[in-house]
């Protein structure tokens, strides 16, 4: 899965909290999220609203329910319940175990209670390629 194809996953699925993400989804949402809150924090000191961040407020609201959506799905990927990602309300050290014990790892590779794995799902594209191939010719 590519970044822009990660992106528009994201805001297609925007409140989806069922379903599996893989690896790059997840990560590629947070690098687009750092990116957008980067550039709004800049365009409100530039504009003056340093004190009062009304941009990078608006923005961090709007990317806040896909990002939790992204992370509920992400944690799926793995067999673990959506609710695992409270443990973000613990400071920085429920946000580092949730990095390292459960973001950075691969997908499960068989199917799980939270559906097929993506990794292994072919695009409907690819499908009919696939069947088109398996047909013998005369």
């Amino acid at each position: 899965m590519g970044f822009s194809e990660a992106i528009t996953t994201g805001f297609r699925k925007y409140v989806d909290f069922s379903g599996r993400a893989t690896r790059a989804e997840f990560w590629y949402w947070v690098l687009f999220a750092f990116v957008v809150d980067v550039v709004a924090s800049i365009l409100d000191n530039v504009l003056g609203l340093g004190q009062m961040p009304v941009i990078s407020g608006l923005v961090s609201l709007a990317l806040l329910l896909p990002g939790i959506a992204v992370a509920v799905r992400r944690l799926h990927d793995l067999g673990r319940s959506g609710w695992v990602v409270l443990l973000n309300l613990v400071p920085v050290l429920g946000g580092l175990f949730l990095i390292f014990a459960f973001y950075i790892k691969d997908s499960q590779a068989a199917d799980n209670a939270y559906g097929p794995n993506p990794k292994a799902a072919v695009p409907a594209a690819d499908a009919e390629t696939v069947e088109q191939d398996q047909v013998p010719t005369v």
